[in-house]
């Protein structure tokens, strides 16, 4: 960063990379410059012994963040030699890693801007795609989105987990978990191999948070580092700062000064779904003498998905037991899946569906013109959640094993609110269509059995 022929160029004002430059001597070189900023970023009392081979990094909004983890990047792929422990013909990756390649491929451009910036490096670079920089030196720079499955088989030299505290996934309940779990044995094959996680923090769940709960201000641990936007880079005006505070501390306080969010919170664990789901079991067959119910989250075909949940109360185990989850994504017609719903209805002997409260005057219309009576629920999906929520911990209902449930289930954010009840939601951009018609399905199953009688649609039409 400070050498002429190399990064000075791009590191003009060097006070603004002060915070930085410290972080990076604490990764690679610990010295003694910066230690009093070294103990208040990492609440530890003496630098480290050596370079880290996992670090952890919690900072504002436009610290700088992308650029940083460009610098490291680059820094491992050309100034690092990989090649004594590679087999013949293999290549060593340094992989930039998040929610999806749009944001990944942020670290990469910068990349790619660091590499034909300087002669030296831009003779080192031996093709350019999309997905990443190949160097002459058997090193490839390669961005890749949050899926643990396609991280199997590299053999890698670092990886860089962008924006960790925010990934979310609908195929996956814990995809921070399992990516960095499926990155253990690819890096501990590499002498020197580094985990870097680097992020604005979030709710108080996740791997990030584990990371930082378990490891902040422990001396022999993974180098955990926290600072605000205004330590990190001091050229943004304390204006924007304050205006954010004004607006919405919570939010602010977290996107500009670091703090975890003591509103948000994650409403149950993937330990805990995963312990009602009963593997293998894609659906039931209708039991005879079983009285079932039904719920459904409607969508228009566009954004959200069309879902529709079948349950019924086990008599002897007393459980609510989920039979039935579909789905249909958009884009699709809603009237020709509501034609599929209500025969799917009928084959378990109903003519009743409950629906999300929130639901068009569109849903009564279609189901009826099949035979088919649309009741609006009594309780949003935010109190169908925290009413559900007992039964999760104590066992008291049996999931079908469908991956995106569990990851709408264990994606759930629970939102802290004065003087009134939390507000159970899904996290911004994702969605709950399967997890709140479940949630409906199996409320109607355990209210049926507790009141004694069960509610529903006879031959007779009589209630």
């Amino acid at each position: 960063m400070a050498d002429a022929r190399f990064f000075k160029p791009l590191f003009k004002d060097a006070a603004t990379w002060e915070a930085w430059r410290v972080f990076l001597a604490a990764l690679f070189e610990p010295g003694e410059a910066g230690f009093r900023l070294y103990k208040e970023a990492t609440g530890r009392g003496k630098w480290p012994g050596g370079a880290a081979q996992r670090a952890f990094v919690i900072a504002g909004r436009r610290s700088g963040k992308s650029f940083i983890s460009a610098l490291v990047a680059t820094y491992l792929a050309a100034f690092r030699e990989w090649r004594p422990h590679l087999s013949p013909g293999e290549r060593a990756m340094v992989l930039v890693i998040a929610v999806d390649k749009e944001q990944a491929s942020i670290v990469r451009h910068y990349v790619g801007g660091f590499l034909r910036a300087v002669p030296a490096l831009r003779a080192m670079l031996e093709k350019e795609t999309a997905e990443g920089l190949a160097l002459k030196n058997r090193v490839t720079i390669a961005v890749k989105a949050c899926n643990f499955r396609a991280l199997r088989g590299f053999t890698v030299a670092a990886a860089i987990l962008e924006e960790l505290a925010f990934w979310r996934s609908e195929e996956s309940a814990n995809p921070d978990r399992k990516v960095m779990r499926a990155l253990e044995p690819a890096l501990a094959s590499v002498p020197g191999s580094l985990l870097l996680g680097i992020s604005t923090p979030y709710s108080r769940s996740g791997a990030l948070w584990d990371e930082f709960r378990a490891g902040f201000g422990v001396e022999d641990g993974p180098l955990v580092w926290r600072a605000p936007t205004a330590t990190m880079n001091p050229t943004l005006a304390a204006s924007t700062i304050e205006r954010a505070l004004r607006v919405d501390p919570e939010a602010a306080r977290a996107e500009w000064l670091a703090e975890w969010r003591e509103d948000l919170a994650g409403f149950v664990s993937s330990e805990v779904v995963e312990a009602v789901t009963y593997p293998g079991r894609f659906e039931l067959p209708k039991l005879q003498g079983a009285a079932y119910v039904a719920a459904i989250d409607p969508s228009g075909g566009r954004n959200d998905s069309f879902t529709l949940a079948v349950a019924h109360r086990d008599q002897k185990t007393e459980r609510a037991v989920l039979d039935v989850l579909r789905e249909v994504k958009p884009p699709f017609k809603p009237q020709g899946v509501v034609e599929e719903f209500s025969r799917l209805l009928k084959d378990y002997g109903l003519r009743e569906v409950v629906s999300d409260r929130f639901a068009g005057e569109w849903v009564a219309e279609a189901f009826d013109k099949c035979e088919v009576k649309v009741v609006p629920a009594e309780l949003t999906a935010s109190e169908a959640y925290l009413e559900l929520l007992p039964l999760l911990m104590n066992g008291g209902i049996e999931l079908l094993d469908h991956k995106r449930l569990k990851a709408q289930l264990s994606g759930l954010e629970r939102r802290v609110r004065s003087g009134g009840k939390d507000i159970v939601t899904h996290y911004q951009g994702g969605h709950d269509d399967c997890a709140n018609a479940v949630a409906l399905a199996l409320l109607q199953a355990k209210r049926s059995a507790e009141s004694g009688f069960y509610i529903g649609w006879s031959r007779r039409n009589v209630w």
